[in-house]
């Protein structure tokens, strides 16, 4: 296959029409609250006064982006590797479109549902659900004493001394300036990352930890596969956070994190603590019972509220809604994992470097592996660390096959462990 193919050709134009009809469907953005809705409510708790928050969102009209959507969905061949990307793509691009002209109302959880899924799913391999999983790091974090930390873990970095690190590292990384670290006072979450420019919030006390993990979830990830996306000539839209490549780049960008020593289990916590809360939401839960929740749990009055907002974004306050995309990130991780390791034992580590050639699904990185051989697509140019050193790569993915081997509740006792 080359670009001159008439179905590739035909496929990019239909690539380029989705581009231009998605532009305004901006899920995250458009469901977020404004900052002064965090102020205002803290304000009322801290006085005891605690009340739900006041959330007015716009109304939203897609229907003309929707129906482009659907003649693209139609003119593409499914039997195509490309159309077959498209078709899925238009599809979920669609959802959203329904998601945000419902938003505010019950209807945005049927959306987010069919996006990103339920708390109560499967994890890859038939196993337990993403919220069983999510209660597993949740009680090991809590028998963990914080005290046994080291004292450089328990600093805290500003986030003027953050964006000062970050943008160091990554112009050492890229040798010039490619991505800009910026400091944001509207921002609700503690970071946010695009293809060439990434805000932290202004005032917030950030760990050592947390400079790593965005370093390598944030830029490495997803600011790289949006950078590498924008250089495919024949499907752009692998630049842009399509919904349905949400679970793969949080699956990627947490397993970033794992694999780099990156990530502690208080982020792990953090991360199940956001599934459980999804579950209580839907469960009945209003907004009140979800932030007391977080407070319970040891999350400070502004991280408490900023992890409730984004499990009540775009729908009621009340309970049984929920915008439910923080159940990707465990669902991800550990179907991220699984790919690794069946691609070392199927002699395809080179599909794992070709997930940063753009934002993309395991499925399609995949289906694309001829597009990749015969030049359509291109390979990634930028690539974290990591990755790029394959034979390290290979021997912690091969530690990672035969150690699953050892089923641990088969050592009955202290005498069997000291004889392993």
């Amino acid at each position: 296959m080359s670009e001159a193919d008439p179905d590739i050709a035909r496929h990019a134009a239909l690539d380029a029409r989705m581009v231009k009809a998605v532009r305004g469907i901006k899920l995250l953005n458009l469901v977020s609250w404004p900052i002064a809705v965090q102020h205002a409510f803290l304000a009322r708790w801290s006085a005891g006064n605690a009340a739900l928050p006041l959330v007015e969102y716009p109304r939203h009209d897609f229907s003309d982006a929707r129906r482009e959507l659907a003649e693209i969905t139609t003119a593409a061949d499914p039997d195509h590797p490309l159309g077959r990307y498209l078709v899925e793509s238009a599809q979920s691009w669609s959802i959203a479109a329904e998601l945000l002209e419902a938003i505010g109302t019950a209807d945005v959880t049927a959306c987010s549902i069919r996006l990103f899924g339920r708390p109560d799913a499967p994890l890859p391999g038939h196993g337990p659900t993403t919220r069983d999983a999510a209660r597993h790091f949740i009680a090991i974090a809590d028998e963990l004493d914080r005290e046994l930390l080291s004292p450089a873990e328990q600093v805290s970095i500003s986030a003027t001394a953050l964006q000062l690190q970050l943008q160091y590292d990554l112009d050492d990384f890229f040798n010039q300036r490619v991505i800009d670290v910026v400091l944001d006072p509207q921002l609700i979450s503690k970071a946010a990352a695009g293809a060439t420019r990434i805000r932290l919030r202004s005032g917030a006390a950030f760990s050592d930890y947390d400079r790593h993990q965005l370093l390598q979830h944030e830029a490495f990830v997803h600011s790289l596969t949006a950078l590498n996306g924008r250089a495919q000539p024949v499907l752009p839209s692998l630049a842009l956070s399509s919904p349905r490549t949400t679970a793969t780049q949080e699956g990627l960008a947490t397993f970033a994190e794992q694999i780099t020593g990156s990530i502690d289990i208080e982020r792990m916590k953090r991360v199940s603590l956001r599934i459980e809360a999804v579950a209580m939401a839907l469960d009945g839960a209003d907004f009140l019972q979800v932030f007391e929740y977080f407070i319970a749990a040891g999350q400070p009055p502004p991280e408490s509220f900023s992890s409730t907002q984004r499990v009540f974004r775009g729908v009621p306050l009340t309970g049984g809604q929920a915008f439910t995309k923080d159940t990707v990130y465990l669902r991800g991780l550990i179907g991220m994992h699984t790919f690794f390791r069946w691609a070392l034992r199927q002699r395809k580590l080179h599909l794992c470097r070709q997930l940063f050639a753009g934002k993309m699904t395991l499925g399609d990185v995949q289906a694309f592996e001829p597009l990749f051989e015969s030049g359509v697509l291109l390979p990634p140019r930028w690539l974290p660390e990591w990755v790029q050193r394959a034979n390290g790569l290979a021997g912690m993915l091969a530690f990672s096959l035969f150690a699953n081997r050892i089923r641990l509740d088969s050592i009955e006792d202290e005498q069997a462990l000291l004889q392993l």
